[in-house]
């Protein structure tokens, strides 16, 4: 695991989307696309502000999510409401290259599934994304993997339910499919994470986190959050 220190959330957010466009160049000239991950956060909506105006061949770019609340569409809860204002608005990506989570269907096992079939449709079977992009929780979980959560005992799915959370049920990707990517970018910024990074770091499996591959990881943190490292 790579670590780069950065001064505040807006360098964080300016590399991580280098990094990306970066990436997606090179999955482009290799494999004729890029599936990109995303994760939801405020200093990811900095960053894919910044990626929308990278360099890219935007043809060949799929989007999926990473985890998605089930709360009402066009919310700032969803996810896809800060997907869509920071990025998809601003870019010539095709409409079907882009995969949100459907959790405003009646059967969300339903729908969990059928993204797990749209993910090996754009990803192979098993899918292979070429980038996730992850964030580090306070409490140590990341995409919706959350402490004491049943999901974290998923193997046999790519995509998967959680019970409640902060007062929501979330669809997320589960460790098979993450640990599976070509690449992972987590961003962490904010002293609230600064007790995790370290843990993230060593690989604690004691946190969500830590069970996230890293030898293909890059982590790009602030100052705030990297303080105990």
């Amino acid at each position: 695991m790579e670590i780069q220190v950065l001064e505040d959330p807006a360098a964080v957010a300016a590399e991580a989307a280098r990094v990306i466009a970066e990436e997606g160049r090179a999955s482009v000239a290799a494999r004729g696309r890029f599936c990109l991950a995303v994760s939801g956060g405020q200093t990811p909506w900095q960053m894919l502000r910044a990626l929308a105006r990278e360099d890219l061949a935007w043809g060949k770019v799929f989007v999926v999510q990473v985890d998605e609340r089930v709360a009402p569409p066009g919310t700032p809860e969803r996810n896809l409401t800060g997907l869509r204002d920071s990025l998809l608005a601003h870019v010539p990506l095709p409409p079907e290259n882009v995969c949100p989570m459907s959790v405003d269907s009646p059967d969300l096992a339903a729908a969990a599934r059928q993204y797990a079939i749209r993910l090996q449709e754009i990803a192979g079977a098993p899918p292979e994304l070429d980038l996730v992009h992850l964030g580090l929780g306070p409490d140590g979980h990341t995409a919706s993997l959350v402490p004491g959560d049943p999901v974290l005992e998923v193997s046999d799915a790519d995509v998967a339910l959680t019970q409640l959370y902060q007062g929501r049920r979330r669809m997320t990707l589960t460790y098979p499919v993450l640990n599976r990517a070509r690449r992972i970018l987590w961003v962490v910024t904010g002293a609230e994470k600064a007790g995790m990074l370290p843990r993230l770091r060593d690989g604690d499996v004691a946190i969500p986190a830590g069970f996230v591959r890293r030898d293909q990881a890059l982590v790009l943190a602030d100052r705030a959050a990297a303080e105990r490292l």
